[in-house]
């Protein structure tokens, strides 16, 4: 383990990722000493990414019958699942929504729709709503699927500052999540997204049956691609889809994995999402692990927190 010190004490003081050895070594840390861990996870944070706290929120704007086949997808009409099926909300719906979030104290809002991808009549409604309506602490974020860099640029000209686009899952593991698509499909997104100039949200789910080796090379990949923000994200099993009888990952692991990606990614802004309630009365130790934000209020499918009791355990923390 000294070695091992030594090597989280030079990312404290260089602000540089740590190797693919002492990441999978993190990943393994013994529980007794979680507390070591977390204060490096908690250094880097601190000196490299900063002590500011990030929370978001989000709009289901398309729900459902998307053509999809991911594995974990509950709106995938590839599964049977009780997700409910609606189009896009219009531009009025997508401000009511905002300024509904707007009551906490997030920093960040953002549209998402089911489906490969956004038509552009459809981009055309998200800009609408971004341009009419804009408050001077809360930003407007979008995750509409594959789209192009002239529709990712028409959103930085109405005002959206950060476009969302997951890589899921390592690359090596990809092909076993999703057969209707390719990780090079996704990464394309990624480079049009930089292109047009808007930040990058990337990150994706832990939990789906990869390795730990492979957990190591996703957030390895993503250290590479210099992602401004990392939603991370813990499998939630939903009955119907192919990852329905999964077992969710342990609290313990689920913070090691947190610490891991601050770790390798000590710039990134990391939020923690769904399956945040797999952590039970541990929830508040992400921030510990080295996260600086998560996402509070609805989520897409799955069952979120009641953003009264994030409020309160943040105020608790004197995070807010």
């Amino acid at each position: 383990m000294r070695d091992i010190r030594k090597n989280l004490e030079k990312a404290v003081r260089t602000g540089k990722p740590v190797s693919e050895k002492t990441a999978m070594t993190i990943l393994k840390y013994p529980k007794d000493d979680l507390h070591e861990l977390f204060y490096y996870a908690s250094e880097v944070k601190n000196r490299w990414y900063g002590k500011k706290l990030n929370l978001c929120s989000i709009m289901n704007a398309r729900s459902g019958a998307c053509s999809e086949d991911c594995a974990f997808c509950a709106q995938s009409a590839k599964h049977k699942t009780h997700t409910e099926i609606y189009g896009l909300k219009s531009s009025k719906e997508m401000i009511k929504a905002y300024d509904e979030a707007a009551k906490y104290s997030i920093s960040n809002f953002g549209i998402v729709t089911s489906g490969e991808t956004l038509s552009p009549e459809g981009v055309k409604v998200v800009c609408n709503a971004v341009k009419t309506h804009k408050l001077k602490n809360l930003t407007w974020c979008a995750s509409l699927g594959t789209l192009n860099e002239t529709g990712l640029r028409l959103l930085k000209s109405a005002g959206v500052k950060r476009f969302h686009h997951n890589l899921e899952t390592a690359k090596s593991f990809f092909p076993n999540i999703c057969s209707t698509h390719t990780y090079a499909e996704r990464f394309r997104t990624l480079v049009a997204v930089k292109k047009a100039g808007l930040e990058l949200c990337c990150g994706g789910i832990l939990g789906l049956g990869e390795s730990l080796e492979q957990r190591v090379e996703f957030a390895l990949s993503l250290s590479r691609i210099k992602v401004d923000a990392i939603p991370m994200n813990f499998l939630v099993p939903v009955k119907g889809t192919r990852l329905g009888n999964m077992a969710p990952m342990k609290p313990l692991d689920i913070l090691r994995s947190i610490a891991m990606f601050r770790m390798t990614n000590p710039k990134a802004e990391i939020k923690v999402c769904a399956g945040r309630l797999h952590l039970r009365d541990l929830q508040s130790m992400i921030f510990l692990a080295g996260a600086s934000g998560m996402m509070v209020g609805p989520l897409l499918t799955v069952a979120g927190r009641d953003p009264k009791t994030d409020t309160q355990m943040l105020q608790d923390l004197e995070l807010i």
